[in-house]
């Protein structure tokens, strides 16, 4: 089966040349990293990564991506939001690949049989995948900033409560441990709010993130409501980094859609955060 692009044209471009040029775009804008190479021996267990449309939150992701680029994974395991909510509460697939206009990336169908085997609430559905940006506008980027082929681990999730992000978190630890693994959270931060208060916001919620403190982040999330999207899906790789030995998170970018396009009325925060 052929997961085809469905925001192609929309959040990233769909011809090859203008997406290359787009990534290399993102890199070098002031709120990017720059394309000076970083050579580093750290091991980073993880990342969290925004997926708003490339112009907007690109220059903050590719900081996690650049993070990553000398890390050579042959599996990314990529957990993200289901925005839609169809599908099962959590779900994987099989038997897959995904095409961007870059090229095709495999499905890893082995782990995502032993992620549904150890997890309880992971199922292989593809439907759940259907419509869902938050996994795909990952991908391109993967493959530009990445040297090296690998194959995807993709986990949508529906329900984003804290019991299942400690399933999907542990589940994932444990194909992450067998593999050279990287594992990485789709999540936008505050949504829809004038700009210093998502900022004051998303600084609330980071400091839990950077401390893995799970329960902490759940409380900081809900006393003040922060309508970050894909909270479920960092949790769930707090918890499979502190698993395979990750001791704090570091924040390399944060912006919001107000910094970026000047419109700071309604904005929505990006981080880019590493897991070590």
């Amino acid at each position: 089966m052929i997961r085809k692009p469905v925001v192609a044209g929309q959040f990233y471009p769909d011809k090859e040349e203008d997406l290359r040029n787009m990534i290399n775009y993102c890199i070098e804008h002031k709120y990017g990293p720059g394309s000076n190479p970083t050579i580093s021996n750290e091991k980073i267990f993880g990342i969290i990564c925004p997926h708003a449309g490339y112009v907007y939150s690109g220059p903050t992701a590719c900081h996690s991506y650049k993070s990553i680029s000398s890390q050579n994974p042959e599996l990314v395991i990529i957990i993200g939001p289901n925005h839609f909510g169809i599908g099962q509460d959590a779900a994987t697939m099989i038997d897959a690949q995904w095409q961007t206009p870059l090229g095709m990336v495999k499905v890893d169908s082995e782990s995502a049989k032993q992620v549904v085997e150890i997890s309880k609430f992971i199922e292989i559905d593809e439907y759940s995948h259907s419509q869902d940006h938050s996994l795909e506008v990952q991908i391109p980027m993967l493959q530009e900033i990445l040297s090296n082929d690998f194959q995807i681990l993709p986990i949508i999730l529906r329900a984003q409560d804290m019991e299942t992000a400690i399933d999907v978190g542990n589940a994932i630890s444990e194909i992450a441990k067998k593999k050279n693994a990287i594992i990485i959270a789709s999540s936008d931060f505050t949504h829809y709010e004038e700009n210093s208060f998502a900022h004051q916001q998303d600084k609330a919620l980071l400091e839990p993130i950077l401390e893995m403190n799970i329960e902490r982040f759940y409380q900081v999330l809900n006393e003040r409501r922060v309508t970050a999207c894909g909270y479920g899906a960092m949790a769930s790789a707090m918890i499979a980094c502190k698993n395979l030995g990750a001791t704090k998170g570091e924040l390399l970018s944060y912006s919001t859609s107000g910094d970026v396009s000047g419109d700071t009325e309604s904005v929505v925060g990006y981080s880019a955060i590493k897991f070590v």
